[in-house]
């Protein structure tokens, strides 16, 4: 995720109101553009369009004074994913601007009873035992090898011998696809009633729905909001006890 969204998780995070789950941090892309159309600048223009030019004019920065800026967000709970060994970040780009930080601001945390530590570290013991994140995890070291191939052979044998270990490397990826867990969704009942009259938004709402049902990370996720509501229900005896 990018931009907006990391701002978004940025002070979810900060003000304690969030888990954050996914990759190692996101995007990192803490600044904002303004673009220029530079046929608005030419007057009676007979060479075409002449295109447009973005400015990089502002940067981002969390209410604890550090920017977004190649940093991003970083995970509380880490998760692999396809492309966790790619540089896909803005800190992969050939000119991106520094990190930096300034003064913080005056915030007061949420107050709370989650026991964000508990919740946080069952969902990391549940990581290291799923079998299905292994395997993502394994395939993206593969994409990570196959990525980094820059030798490729003019000898049409060789060439194609690679290629079919490559395909048969890749079956061992396939049961990826497989995954299924016990969760159901259900569209809202304004949604039913607008899917009796649209067969298409009813066709991709099943479809959506059957990706959500087989989808680890979304899993993973309520698995977290169930933890945090465990942890808000012993946490408030306890604190009654103590009053």
């Amino acid at each position: 995720s990018a931009s907006a969204s990391e701002i978004l998780a940025a002070a979810m995070q900060d003000y304690k109101r969030a888990i954050v789950i996914g990759s190692k941090q996101t995007y990192g892309k803490g600044t904002v553009q303004n673009v220029l159309d530079l046929n608005r600048m030419v007057r009676n223009n007979t060479n075409g369009d002449m295109g447009a030019l973005k400015f990089t004019t502002q940067k981002f920065y969390r209410i604890n004074g550090g920017s977004t800026q190649l940093e991003g967000v970083k995970s509380d709970v880490i998760v692999p994913d396809r492309y966790s060994y790619i540089d896909i970040g803005e800190r992969d780009q050939e000119n991106p601007l520094p990190w930096d930080q300034i003064e913080a601001v005056n915030y007061d945390l949420w107050s709370n009873y989650f026991d964000y530590d508990t919740t946080i570290q069952k969902s990391k013991e549940r990581m290291d035992s799923s079998e299905q994140l292994k395997l993502i995890d394994a395939n993206a070291k593969w994409i990570k090898t196959i990525r980094d191939q820059n030798e490729f052979s003019l000898k049409y044998d060789e060439y194609k011998a690679r290629l079919d270990l490559n395909e048969e490397e890749a079956k061992r990826f396939e049961k990826l696809s497989d995954y299924t867990t016990n969760l159901t969704f259900e569209s809202l009942p304004y949604e039913v009633a607008l899917m009796e009259k649209d067969s298409v938004l009813k066709m991709k709402r099943q479809r959506w729905h059957q990706n959500l049902s087989k989808d680890v990370y979304m899993e993973e996720a309520l698995n977290v909001l169930n933890d945090l509501k465990m942890t808000y229900g012993i946490k408030t005896k306890v604190a009654a006890v103590k009053d």
